[in-house]
């Protein structure tokens, strides 16, 4: 007869829950801080509308709004139904920002965020721009499993096809019809987000609502939850639920702002003491042990067991350095899918 152990199968399922990544513009900032493969700079909300030299489209409107947030001035523009043709201009020179943007030949910090997680896993950007999507289709060269990515803006990266609901890069073809891609909506900042309008959109955030519900570890790295951006922060409520039925999951901030700031800004999702701060992605639970997050804060917080941190990733560290690393991680997955992974960080 075969004895099933009740507290290994909640072990492991524990164990086996998702780990979902929740990204923000912060999180583009630190991935190119030099600048990206050409020597171009990621920009953020605060101070967009002089980084990209579009401040003489303002010139003769009367904006209510004092801030430099390219959000609050486009929901401003966008709210009076008066300046149609600036607020086109803007949506136009977002676009051709982010589209122009390329990843360095250099691993960056999104190539060590996805090469951290695993299939079972997702991250969930807002932000616009091809690098996060460029970094986890060049990760396909160590392996192919990866986390799922879902972008709940849009991303200049993506085209869809709406007649066979194909969503790929935007330099290819449907599979289905062999037409190309259009290119895929880009949300713009305006205070009352449609989520539901747009196909890609709309399964974006259904994805993210399935793994969130689910998910043991949930990470926010560099979003600032802006107020421009109310539906989002009901929806990731929603997704989570109240924190006082979230006694035994893990939230991690990766973030440069105070910690006490931070705490207060998602004190609803948090329940007592089960949350980290920290202001890169290496000393985070993805950087310390890739690909086994989930596994070693198990081990850690209900095992009491001691880890080793040093095993996991390093900055500056080359592909080769990280395929030595990952080889026998990703070896023991394929050899064990779907059964208790080794972890090597114990």
């Amino acid at each position: 007869m075969i004895t099933i152990n009740a507290n290994e199968i909640e072990k492991k399922s524990m164990k086996a829950r998702p780990h979902v990544v929740l990204v923000g513009a912060g999180a583009t900032i630190a991935a190119i801080p030099h600048g990206d493969k050409n020597g171009k700079k990621a920009s953020v909300m605060q101070g967009f509308i002089d980084s990209l030299g579009l401040r003489h489209l303002l010139n003769g409107i009367s904006l209510r709004t004092t801030s430099d947030n390219i959000e609050d001035i486009y929901s401003e523009l966008a709210a009076s139904g008066e300046h149609d043709a600036v607020v086109q201009e803007l949506e136009n020179a977002i676009r051709q920002y982010f589209s122009e943007l390329e990843i360095p030949d250099e691993l960056t910090v999104y190539d060590f965020l996805v090469l951290g997680l695993t299939k079972k896993d997702l991250i969930a950007s807002f932000n616009w721009d091809p690098l996060l999507y460029q970094a986890w289709s060049r990760s396909h060269r160590i392996t192919s499993n990866l986390p799922q990515i879902v972008f709940l803006h849009g991303c200049v990266a993506l085209g869809i096809c709406k007649k066979d609901k194909r969503v790929g890069p935007i330099c290819h073809r449907c599979e289905v019809c062999g037409e190309p891609f259009e290119q895929s909506k880009l949300l713009f900042p305006i205070r009352e987000k449609n989520y539901q309008d747009d196909m890609y959109i709309q399964n974006a955030w259904k994805r993210l609502d399935s793994k969130l519900r689910r998910a043991y570890m949930f990470t926010i790295f560099g979003y600032s939850a802006p107020k421009t951006d109310q539906a989002a922060l009901d929806l990731l409520k929603n997704s989570w639920g109240p924190n006082t039925d979230r006694k035994l999951e893990e939230i991690e901030i990766i973030d440069i702002k105070p910690e006490e700031e931070l705490e207060n800004t998602w004190s609803d999702f948090v329940f007592s003491h089960h949350f980290k701060t920290t202001d890169n992605l290496f000393d985070s639970s993805i950087g310390r042990y890739p690909r086994r997050s989930c596994e070693a804060t198990f081990e850690r917080l209900m095992n009491a067991e001691f880890l080793d941190a040093e095993k996991g990733f390093n900055i500056g560290m080359s592909i080769e350095e990280v395929k030595a690393k990952l080889s026998p991680l990703i070896e023991d997955e394929e050899r064990n899918e779907g059964d208790v992974l080794h972890n090597p960080y114990i």
